[in-house]
């Protein structure tokens, strides 16, 4: 801090002036530096507890000294179930256009019209509603010419335009339409190394190659039958559909699910609002949510998807390797002090801002909407390519 540790200015009518100019100057400094700080969404005190521990995948609890109320949210998955939230293909349909009743249009300013033709990484989203929508990337949605996951963290306003969705696909080799409109599979997320190869990377190429990674470790695990099945089929939903990779993703993620749930009233009364995932020992990635009422909206989903995780980089050792310390978590979710940052905003609706330290990235979606202005999701990964890359030995 400016000043600290200095002499004070000799008593004249400049030196007062050069005195309250440095004092000035740190306070607006100290400021300027809380005020990123909150913005980069350390506004609650996080704290990890004891972890729960299958096989290679373990979960840290993090609980915190305050929610916001979150309840006017709607998830993706109650907006495709109550089907107030329509997805199509671009270039499908009415693509962009909604028909405004009593608007007369203006020459200047033409009402756009449906693009030529579908396009791989952009779907349109409708959200008809009266509650602002929350995407997470990573959430896969399962139709259309192919099954798409989720690019990125945003809110979508209620009752607004039909809005572009940055989306990468997760099924390769189809470009025929299944479905006129998008549906949820089955609440999915994907797992984390489809995720960062989506937030972190923006790489399609990416997505798609760590798809093949995933379906391959997993059929190499599985009897000779269900690999033959699981090589029949380019979609990541459907791979993880099939009976013999959801039993050994269940035989992980439903242990954790019941100690959870044993635990679910002293979590709740801890206020629990996220997790802190290590695989194989090593801590991967963070999910934290604003209240204890969202993540536990998100939490079959996302136990699942750490689950996938998990399978997929299983390795073929008879001792399980021993779980990090809860200070190690602790560090991991404390630590935003980035490189660099990217901020993307919808004035008046969100903010998402990147954070790109030395060994993570970090995402932080904050809500802008009237009576909120508080951090709604904070993702957080080890953004090391070597990890995400890894070939298991079965």
């Amino acid at each position: 801090m400016i000043g600290i540790g200095r002499q004070p200015y000799k008593m004249s009518v400049s030196g007062k002036c050069v005195t309250l100019f440095a004092v000035v100057s740190a306070a607006l400094i100290a400021a300027v530096q809380l005020g990123r700080a909150q913005s980069k969404g350390v506004e609650t005190i996080y704290k990890v507890l004891a972890p729960l521990t299958q096989d290679n995948l373990t979960v840290f609890p993090i609980v915190t000294s305050m929610t916001r109320d979150t309840r006017n949210f709607l998830t993706l998955d109650e907006g495709l179930r109550s089907g107030q939230v329509v997805i199509t293909e671009e270039g499908g349909s009415a693509g962009l256009v909604r028909p405004r009743p009593h608007v007369i249009p203006n020459p200047d300013f033409p009402i756009p019209g449906p693009r030529s033709g579908a396009e791989v990484n952009r779907l349109v989203l409708s959200n008809n509603s009266d509650r602002p929508l929350i995407l997470l990337a990573g959430e896969i949605v399962t139709g259309g010419k192919q099954d798409r996951v989720v690019g990125k963290d945003r809110i979508i306003p209620p009752k607004g335009e039909p809005v572009d969705l940055s989306v990468f696909c997760v099924e390769p080799h189809r470009w025929v339409e299944m479905s006129e409109r998008f549906g949820g599979f089955n609440v999915a997320m994907a797992q984390p190394s489809v995720r960062f190869n989506a937030m972190a990377k923006k790489d399609q190429q990416g997505v798609w190659d760590q798809v093949a990674r995933s379906r391959a470790s997993v059929a190499a695990a599985l009897p000779a039958p269900a690999a033959h099945a699981l090589g029949e089929t380019s979609s990541y939903a459907v791979a993880f559909q099939n009976g013999e990779v959801r039993q050994k993703v269940d035989e992980v993620a439903t242990p954790i699910e019941h100690s959870y749930e044993k635990l679910i009233s002293q979590l709740r009364a801890e206020h629990a609002v996220g997790s802190v995932v290590a695989i194989n020992s090593e801590i991967v990635w963070v999910d934290a949510f604003a209240s204890t009422g969202l993540f536990d909206k998100y939490w079959p989903k996302l136990i699942r998807s750490y689950a996938a995780e998990a399978v997929t980089l299983r390795l073929n050792s008879n001792k399980p390797a021993a779980a990090p310390s809860i200070k190690e978590a602790q560090l991991f979710l404390d630590d935003f002090d980035g490189q660099h940052e990217k901020v993307e905003s919808e004035p008046r609706v969100y903010r998402n801002t990147e954070i790109v330290g030395r060994d993570f990235d970090a995402f932080i979606l904050r809500s802008l909407l009237p009576g909120t202005d508080f951090n709604v999701h904070t993702a957080k990964m080890r953004s090391d390519k070597a990890f995400y890359g890894y070939k298991p030995i079965y």
